[in-house]
């Protein structure tokens, strides 16, 4: 195993022996689901003052609504007590400071791989995907119908969260 691993391993040592959440459920306890950007400058539960157990995160490059978040989101709502969900994007975001075209380029030379048979999903208008976004999860119909969205974008700068819609 390499060095950098080792240390991880080393690491969870630590923290396996001040482990407290074993008394925690899978479900949310706050009854929140936060969909994110996997920006590792954004600690979800901190942001908006929880802690672990409270909230379900769901996070993938630009906080996107997909596929994937709605499949999530199902299981969440109907089995994991999740009632609202914050979708939250952050500003000086890579997926939203490019077009899909210059991300491809910008992947292909960094690393010669061509990316173009999948979609990245960026977007030119953070506060236009943000609305849509939310609108996809409000009219999901295998979500709850009485389900509560908000959209905010986190400042990475400031630690501010502001309420889009």
């Amino acid at each position: 195993m390499n060095s950098e691993f080792e240390a991880i391993f080393n690491a969870n040592t630590e923290y396996a022996n001040s482990f407290k959440s074993s008394d925690l459920t899978g479900r949310a306890a706050k009854e929140l689901a936060i969909v994110t950007c996997m920006d590792s400058r954004i600690d979800p539960l901190r942001v908006v003052g929880m802690k672990p157990g409270d909230a379900k995160i769901l996070r993938n490059a630009g906080a996107r609504v997909t596929d994937d978040v709605l499949r999530t989101l199902i299981l969440a709502t109907h089995l994991l007590n999740v009632k609202r969900v914050l979708v939250m994007p952050h500003t000086d975001c890579r997926m939203a400071s490019g077009t899909e075209d210059q991300v491809h380029q910008a992947i292909f030379d960094a690393s010669g791989v061509d990316t173009r048979s999948i979609e990245i999903r960026t977007v030119t208008d953070q506060k236009a995907a943000l609305e849509k976004d939310v609108l996809r999860i409000q009219t999901y119909p295998l979500l709850p119908k009485e389900i509560e969205v908000v959209g905010a974008i986190f400042d990475v700068k400031s630690g501010k969260l502001q309420k889009i819609i």
